[in-house]
């Protein structure tokens, strides 16, 4: 074995390799053995010769750890600063309520795909329930019952909604903020009607799709 370690190249080999060939068989065993030293520092001498008696010499390395980089999150805008830079506040100018027809036709379409369209048999306790989960910006709802008489029969397109409040654009260009507490709405298309009770109906839009709700609603008014 140690004669295959340390036999001289051929010229071909020398020459595919650019080795000198004139080096002997002493100064190539002095390079082996310094390489040997070299790439793998923690082995004993003794360890590296019995190394040299095995078919395959496989040489230690090591490599440098890359640190990972943390990346920052970038974080949204919080409540707070929302209202400070008030994004959601309606300006004067588009407070018109002919400006929102167009999407309160939307919103009828994708209340009918979503009750696989409203035929006259369709059951309301079904209406109902698809409603009471459903993104009712663009609907028309009224106030019926409200422990403020100011606000019934306020009947508008709405707008915004909150976890309590209803902002809702009128017939006469007026933004009206309805609070939900207290107040019964409804919600009318196609001849179904559908009744809101706003003191059970406290929750973001978003949060309703997964919201159980009773089949009967009551409030003390």
């Amino acid at each position: 074995m140690t004669s295959a370690v340390y036999h001289a190249f051929s010229q071909k080999e020398a020459k595919e390799f650019d080795v000198q060939q004139h080096m002997g068989a002493q100064r190539a065993e002095a390079f082996v053995r310094a390489f040997l030293r070299r790439s793998m520092p923690r082995m004993s001498q003794q360890a590296l010769e019995d190394h040299l008696q095995r078919k395959a010499v496989v040489l230690e390395y090591f490599t440098h750890r890359k640190q990972k980089e943390k990346r920052k999150k970038s974080k949204g805008l919080s409540a707070k600063q929302r209202r400070e830079l008030r994004l959601f506040d309606i300006k004067p100018e588009q407070q018109r309520y002919s400006l929102f027809l167009p999407l309160h036709e939307l919103w009828k379409q994708y209340i009918r795909d979503l009750c696989n369209g409203l035929k006259p048999d369709t059951q309301p306790q079904m209406i109902q329930a698809k409603l009471l989960k459903a993104d009712l910006h663009g609907a028309i709802v009224s106030v019926t019952k409200s422990k403020c008489p100011s606000y019934v029969g306020v009947t508008g397109i709405l707008l915004q909604e909150t976890k309590h409040v209803f902002k809702i654009i009128t017939k006469e260009d007026r933004l009206k903020v309805i609070p939900k507490q207290n107040c019964v709405f409804t919600v009318e298309i196609d001849g179904f009607i559908s009744y809101i009770y706003g003191s059970k109906f406290q929750l973001r839009s978003s949060e309703r799709s997964a919201k159980k709700f009773k089949a009967k609603g009551t409030i003390d008014l």
